[in-house]
C-alpha cells in the first residue's frame, strides 16, 4: 500500500450516529484515521436553534464534530438549503480542499451533493431502511448513493449478500475487536458502584436498547429464574422506557463510556445478545459478539444469521431463541467450571480479527481506488492536451 501521508486526503464523514453516543463502528474506524489525518464528522441536524448555525467542536486531535442546529418548523427544502450553505462556508473557512466522503447514511446526500470529493465511500453498517422511524425516502436515496459511490463496505456478510449485486465494488467488513481493551475484563478487580450490589448469577448486555432487543425474551428469562439477575447497560432509544420489562431482577444501568465497559462485563457470569427477529435485525453483525468473547465470558445469542455463521457453528457462542432454551443453556453454562479449551479457541479466533486490520484492509482499497481515479484523470488530461 502506498504511503497514506502522500496519497490520502482528509475524510469527511456523514453519519446518522452521534460521535458522543455509543462507541461503535464509526468511532473504531475513524479514530484510526485520525492518528495521521483530519476527520470532519458531520452529524444529522438538531432543531433547537433560534437561528441556523453549525455547532463545531474538536473533542480529539484531528477530529472536528459538526452539528447543524436549525430552527424548528423549517420545511425539508429549507433544511437542505440551509445546511448546504453552512457546510459550503465551513469548507471554505477551514480550507478543506482535498477530501473524500465517507457516508453512513444516504439521507445526507441532499446536503452534500454540491461538493466534489476525490472519492465516495459508503460504509453500509446496517439496513437503515428497516429501522424504526426510517423515512420513506431512505431506499431511494440509497439507490442514488450506490450510483455515486466508488466503494461500498458492509457491516457483515448477510448485508454483503443483500448488497453485492447493487454495486461493482462491494466488500464485507464484519464487526472487529479491540481485543486488548476487552481482555482486561478477564482480570476481575471490583464492580462499578451501580453494579456492586446486584447479586449473582448475573447475565449482562451492553449496547443500545431499542426495537432490535427482544424484551419478551428478557422478561421471560427473568420470570422463570427470579434468582438470576439481568444487567442491561446502555441507553434506551426509539422505544418508550415504559415498554421495558420491570422486574426486581432486571437492572437498567444506562449509558456508560466505552472505557468503562470492561469493568461491567468483568462482573457478569454470562453475556447475552438478546436480539429480536424482525426487519431491523435481519442483517446485523453485532460488534459486541467478539467483545464479549475477548472478555472471556460465555455468550448466549438469539439465532442472528451472522452470529450463527461466525460464532455459533464453531461452538464459540451458544444459541437460544426462546426463554426456555435460554434458561436451559444458561443453566449448563453456570455449572461449567472448565473453559480452558474454549478460551484457547476464542483467543485463536480473535487473533485474526482487529479493528486495526480491518482499517488497514479498507485503506488499501481506498488507496487503490484513488490511484485508479488519478490515472484515469491523467489519461483524460493527456487526451485534452494532445
Amino acid at each position: 500500500m502506498m504511503s497514506m501521508s502522500t496519497t490520502i486526503p482528509a475524510l469527511v464523514c456523514f453519519s446518522h450516529l452521534r460521535w458522543n453516543f455509543v462507541f461503535q463502528r464509526p468511532q473504531h474506524l475513524l479514530t484510526r484515521f485520525m492518528r495521521s489525518h483530519k476527520v470532519y464528522f458531520i452529524e444529522e441536524p438538531t432543531f433547537d436553534a433560534t437561528s441556523d448555525t453549525l455547532d463545531i467542536s474538536s473533542p480529539a486531535d484531528n477530529l472536528w464534530v459538526v452539528v447543524p442546529r436549525l430552527r424548528e418548523g423549517l420545511e425539508e427544502e429549507e433544511q437542505i438549503a440551509s445546511q448546504k450553505e453552512m457546510l459550503a462556508s465551513f469548507f471554505i473557512e477551514n480550507e478543506i480542499n482535498h477530501y473524500f466522503f465517507w457516508y453512513y447514511t444516504p439521507m445526507a446526500l441532499p446536503v452534500s451533493d454540491h461538493f466534489n470529493p476525490s472519492l465516495v465511500v459508503y460504509d453500509c453498517m446496517d439496513e437503515l431502511s428497516a429501522f424504526k422511524f426510517a423515512p420513506q425516502s431512505m431506499k431511494d436515496r440509497e439507490k442514488e448513493l450506490f450510483r455515486k459511490a466508488d466503494l461500498v463496505f458492509t457491516g457483515g456478510y448477510s448485508l454483503y449478500e443483500a448488497k453485492k449485486n447493487r454495486h461493482p465494488d462491494v466488500h464485507p467488513f464484519p464487526s472487529s475487536i479491540d481485543a486488548e481493551h476487552f481482555a482486561s475484563a478477564r482480570f476481575y478487580t471490583a464492580d462499578p458502584a451501580d453494579q456492586h450490589a446486584i447479586p449473582h448469577p448475573r447475565i449482562g448486555y451492553f449496547g443500545v436498547i431499542d426495537e432490535r432487543i427482544d424484551l419478551n425474551l428478557i422478561e421471560g428469562i427473568a420470570l422463570r429464574k427470579p434468582e438470576w439477575h439481568i444487567v442491561m447497560v446502555g441507553p434506551v432509544a426509539k422505544i418508550s422506557p415504559d415498554s421495558l420489562p420491570k422486574l426486581p431482577n432486571i437492572h437498567y444501568l444506562g449509558l456508560k463510556a466505552y472505557r468503562e465497559l470492561p469493568s461491567y462485563i468483568s462482573g457478569w457470569d454470562i453475556a447475552m445478545l438478546p436480539f429480536a427477529h424482525n426487519e431491523s435485525t435481519r442483517y446485523i453483525s453485532p460488534t459486541k459478539t467478539p467483545e464479549y468473547l475477548a472478555a472471556g465470558k460465555p455468550v448466549i445469542s438469539t439465532p442472528i444469521i451472522d452470529v450463527l455463521r461466525q460464532y455459533g457453528r464453531n461452538g464459540m457462542v451458544n444459541i437460544a431463541g426462546t426463554p426456555e432454551e435460554f434458561v436451559r443453556v444458561a443453566s449448563m453454562e453456570l455449572e461449567n467450571t472448565d473453559r480452558e479449551e474454549w478460551l484457547e479457541k476464542v483467543n485463536d479466533l480473535l487473533s485474526h480479527n482487529s479493528w486495526d486490520k480491518t482499517w488497514q484492509r479498507m485503506m488499501y482499497l481506498v488507496t487503490r481506488k484513488l490511484n485508479e481515479k488519478e490515472r484515469s484523470m491523467k489519461k483524460i488530461n493527456e487526451k485534452i492536451y494532445v
